[in-house]
C-alpha cells in the first residue's frame, strides 16, 4: 500500500523557499494594526468618560464632546447635554466598535489567509466566519463592514445636518452609494467565480 508523502516534509528549492518565506514580511503590518486597535480602544474610553462626565454636568467635558462631534452650538445656546449630542457621541462610539471589528477581520483573517495557519479548529472561541475564510470571502466581508461604517457616518451627518452644507451632504450620500455598489459588485463577481457550473469544471 503506497502512502502519500507528508506535505510538511516536502522541501522547497532555495528560491521557492525564499519567495514563500517572504509572506512573513506582512507580520509587522498585522502587528501595527494591533497597535492601531489599542489606540481605538483608548479613544473609545476617552470619549465614554467625557460623555459620563458631561452627563453629570461637567462643562469642560461637554465642550470637548461638542468639538469632537462637530455640533454647531452657535444657533441654539447649549446649556447642557442634549439628545442630539448624546446620539452623535454614541454613534461615534459605535463607529469605533465597527472599525475595531473591521481591524479584527483584517488581522485575523488576513494572517490566516496570507501568512500562516492559526490552528483554531478546536478552540472554543474560534470565530464562525474564520472556518471558511479565504481571500474572496474576506473581500466580501470587508466590503460589507465598510458599508456599515459608512452608514454610521452618514447617519451622524444627517442627525447634525445643520452643521453641513448641501454639497457635503450630497457628496457623503454619493460616496456611500458608491461603497454599496462596490460591495455588490464584489459579491456578484465572487458568486460568478464560485458558481456551481464553474465548480463542475
Amino acid at each position: 500500500m503506497n502512502r502519500q508523502p507528508d506535505q510538511r516534509t516536502v522541501k522547497l528549492q532555495p528560491l521557492a523557499q525564499l519567495i514563500f518565506a517572504s509572506r512573513w514580511l506582512q507580520l509587522p503590518l498585522y502587528l501595527g494594526l494591533i497597535l492601531a486597535q489599542a489606540v481605538y480602544v483608548f479613544h473609545f474610553w476617552v470619549e465614554l468618560v467625557h460623555l459620563i462626565e458631561a452627563a453629570f454636568g461637567n462643562t469642560h467635558a461637554l465642550e470637548i464632546l461638542v468639538r469632537s462631534v462637530g455640533y454647531d452650538a452657535s444657533k441654539v445656546p447649549l446649556t447642557g447635554l442634549n439628545e442630539t449630542i448624546i446620539m452623535l457621541v454614541v454613534l461615534g462610539l459605535i463607529d469605533v466598535v465597527m472599525i475595531s471589528n473591521l481591524l479584527i477581520m483584517v488581522i485575523v483573517g488576513g494572517y490566516e489567509t496570507f501568512v500562516s495557519r492559526l490552528n483554531l479548529e478546536n478552540h472554543p472561541d474560534q470565530p464562525e466566519w474564520l472556518s471558511h475564510v479565504n481571500a474572496s470571502v474576506l473581500k466580501v466581508k470587508l466590503g460589507t463592514a465598510i458599508i456599515g461604517i459608512s452608514s454610521i457616518h452618514l447617519l451622524k451627518t444627517f442627525i447634525n445636518a445643520e452643521s453641513y452644507s448641501e454639497k457635503a451632504l450630497l457628496w457623503q450620500t454619493l460616496i456611500h452609494i458608491a461603497f454599496l455598489l462596490s460591495a455588490l459588485a464584489i459579491a456578484a463577481t465572487d458568486r460568478l467565480l464560485h458558481s456551481p457550473a464553474q465548480n463542475e469544471h
